[in-house]
Parts: structure tokens; C-alpha cells; sequence
């Protein structure tokens, strides 16, 4: 009896762990960090119109997934895609939530009206500042500061202000080639801190002059565009000529802290009004919603982390190696736990754009703002784009931006609840 007690024990244990022996095992490497197309290119030109700028120290070695020897579908062309406006980069700001969503409404444009447009992601980060004033005076300075945000502010400010073409507004100076926001979120902050020093709770003087420094760095945006001849408001472009109705787009996540279809906050920093309006399905569902989307023809503005070791720019791809996780083991709470234990971070936002099946997996194509996925060189097709494996959104992306329609049998899981 102890004998076979001790042989059950054994195949039991076989049997738990026959899953990882299954998955190949991947290996980290430390890499020096030569300096890619930050560096190299926009802090250079940068530097050569403002000669105040300091070029700051690359970092020397980052530890990432190695993968010299891996066969991975980093060719765009063989991606089933949306149609999409070329990559552009966001420059030295941290407006990404701005350039996905504004890429991924340019998309929609596209599937609404036919029409192939550029809009203006400066517009909309003009009144995001604008926003961020009048809500620091209404809570006496209890918001979290910064230049980042969530891809559902896009369409609330195409709401309340409407949207322009980019040749109407681009937000640049003369000379300049790519955005720099660091001065002017700089004095814009100092400015803030003094506002809550002095007690000077004054909305119409606050947000006067945090408009006045946005005009200084930004220039001032139109009231009015022409477009066919026409006159036309910010609102009038984005329902006559881009045919976008703000109310028609939903934001979607999956996280154990609020029940399953219920809408709740995202609780990030970049949630600084701090809007409970996103829709709580299982990690099922929400990685279910996001391959049938791209499927039928809708792309996605999605955010999530970055930082991890699988996600390598040399090569511009993102993957969960298995010393992180086995993909068997990655649910609800692994992603949960990295949330809470602040591994998993909401520090960028990129535009879906396509997928492909390849050696049995599901792997997106993503176009993105940030300088790391420009690192192969302006001239080459990868240029602007991540090719990201169905794992690492399931671990690491945590929300996302879609047309209603694309996710309307998940919604109804909402209307029926108590």
C-alpha cells in the first residue's frame, strides 16, 4: 500500500508538470544600450533648435528576452490589416494615449466615411491641459499631474470641442520637427504648485494663463477650419467630414477588483478625473472582444506595460517569456497580481492594427508613436510598428478603445445585469 501510494504520488506529479516541460524554456540576456531613435534622432533634432535641451545618458545594459535564434512574424505585410495612416511619432512628450487614439479615430474615419484623413493630435492635447486646470481648481489641487492620460479622454474632449485637421493645428513651431513638451509641462506645473501655495483658486485666471504657456509652446487652435470651401467649427468637422459620434465608443478591461459586467474606475494615476465608466468583463472575454474586433474589420486604441523584459525594441516585438510566466499559468490573477504589485504598470497606449496566425498563436500588429519601434531605421517596413504575441496583451495590456458595435453581444451582458 505505501508503495503504491509513493508510484501515485509520482505520476501525480508528473502529471503537473508535463505542461512545462511542453514549452520550450527562454533565456535573458543583458544588452548595451547604444542609443536607438530617441537618441539618435528626434533628441538631435531637438537639440539643434533649442540649444538649452541637455541629451540625457542612455542607459547602460537592460536585461530582455533573448531572441537572437527566434523565428518571429515581424513582416507588416503579412498581417491582416485595418487601414491606417502611416506611423508619427510623438516626439519628446508623453501624449501617446493622444497619438493611438487619434490614430485609431483616423481609422474610424475611414470606415464610416470613406474618407482617408490626418488629424490634429495637438488640438486635443491642447484641451486635455485646459481640462486638467479647470479640474485642479474644482479639487483644490487633489489630482495626480502629468502629460499622460487614457485613450477614453480622446472622445471626450471630441465631445465637448470637436476635432481639427493636422494641416489646421500640428502644435509645432517654426523649424521644429518633433513635438517637445517638457519645458511647458514644467512651467505649466510650477505655475500649479503656486496656484495651491498662494490659495489662489481663481478657474477663469488659472486656466487664462495655463492657456497662455500652451499658446507660447503650442500656438493658439482654431476656432474654424475650411475644409471643401466650407467654414466649418471643430464640431462640425468631426460629425460632417469625419462622421464620428463621440457617444458611439466604450473602453473595456478586465480586472479582479471590480465585478465582471460591471462598469467600475480604472485606478491608474493617468485616470486623473478618475472615470468609472469602463466596462469589467473576464480576461476571456476581454481577449475574445479584442481578436473578433480586429477580425471584423475594427482596429483598437489599447494601453498597458511596456516595460517588461518581453518586450524588446531591437527586435519590436512583445512576448511573455517563460521564466516571467508559462503561457498555461498567465489568468486572471497573474494579471491581477502584477497589477496590485505594480510590475504591471499603464504606461503607454498604441493602435491595433492587424494580426496573423503564426506556429498557432495569435499575433497582433501594432502601430505605435514611441521611439523604440523606429529603432530599424526610417527606410524599413517594420518602421513605427510592435508585433505583439496574444500573450503578453492577455498579461500586460489592460484596456482598450472600440467602436461599440465591435463588442455589442458583450455589452448586453451589462444591460441584463441587476
Amino acid at each position: 500500500m505505501l508503495k503504491e501510494k509513493y508510484w501515485l504520488a509520482f505520476l501525480l506529479a508528473g502529471a503537473v508538470n508535463l505542461p512545462l516541460a511542453a514549452q520550450n524554456k527562454d533565456k535573458g540576456v543583458f544588452m548595451e544600450n547604444k542609443g536607438g531613435y530617441y537618441q539618435n534622432t528626434i533628441l538631435r533634432d531637438i537639440n539643434a533648435y533649442d540649444d538649452t535641451q541637455d541629451q540625457k545618458e542612455a542607459t547602460p545594459k537592460r536585461y530582455k528576452v533573448d531572441l537572437s535564434q527566434a523565428q518571429l512574424p515581424t513582416e507588416p505585410d503579412k498581417y491582416k490589416q485595418v487601414w491606417h495612416s502611416k506611423p508619427v511619432s510623438q516626439g519628446r512628450t508623453g501624449s501617446c494615449w493622444c497619438f493611438s487614439t487619434t490614430s485609431f479615430f483616423e481609422s474610424e474615419a475611414k470606415r464610416l466615411s470613406g474618407k482617408e484623413v490626418r488629424i490634429s493630435e495637438m488640438f486635443t492635447v491642447y484641451y486635455e491641459y485646459v481640462e486638467r486646470a479647470e479640474y485642479f481648481v474644482k479639487t483644490r489641487g487633489k489630482m495626480h499631474l502629468g502629460e499622460g492620460s487614457e485613450t477614453n479622454a480622446v472622445y471626450k474632449l471630441y465631445k465637448k470641442y470637436g476635432a481639427v485637421p493636422w494641416e489646421a493645428y500640428n502644435g509645432l513651431k517654426n523649424g521644429q520637427k518633433f513635438h517637445n513638451h517638457e519645458q511647458m509641462f514644467v512651467e505649466i506645473e510650477k505655475y500649479l504648485a503656486s496656484v495651491k501655495e498662494r490659495n489662489a483658486w481663481s478657474q477663469t485666471e488659472v486656466v487664462s494663463t495655463v492657456r497662455s504657456i500652451l499658446d507660447f509652446y503650442m500656438g493658439a487652435p482654431p476656432t474654424s477650419v475650411k475644409v471643401n470651401g466650407k467654414d466649418l467649427t471643430p464640431k462640425q468637422y468631426l460629425e460632417q467630414e469625419l462622421k464620428l459620434k463621440p457617444d458611439d465608443y466604450v473602453d473595456v478591461m478586465s480586472l479582479l477588483e471590480v465585478p465582471y459586467y460591471k462598469q467600475g474606475e480604472y485606478k491608474v494615476p493617468d485616470n486623473w478625473w478618475r472615470d468609472a465608466t469602463y466596462y469589467n468583463v473576464p480576461l476571456d472575454a476581454f481577449m475574445t472582444a479584442v481578436k473578433n474586433a480586429i477580425v471584423a474589420g475594427y482596429s483598437i486604441s489599447i494601453g498597458g506595460d511596456t516595460s517588461e523584459s518581453g518586450f524588446e525594441t531591437s527586435k519590436q516585438v512583445a512576448m511573455v517569456p517563460t521564466y516571467d510566466i508559462p503561457s498555461e499559468y498567465i489568468d486572471e490573477h497573474a494579471r491581477q497580481f502584477r497589477f496590485l504589485n505594480g510590475t504591471t504598470t499603464d504606461d503607454h497606449a498604441m493602435h491595433l492594427v492587424g494580426y496573423q496566425e503564426f506556429n498557432g498563436k495569435t499575433w497582433y500588429l501594432v502601430k505605435d508613436s514611441g521611439a523604440g519601434s523606429r529603432n530599424c531605421g526610417e527606410t524599413c517596413k517594420q518602421f513605427g510598428y510592435y508585433f505583439i504575441h496574444e500573450d503578453y496583451v492577455k498579461l500586460k495590456m489592460m484596456t482598450f478603445t472600440v467602436h461599440r458595435d465591435a463588442v455589442k453581444d458583450l455589452l448586453k451582458s451589462f444591460t441584463a445585469q441587476p
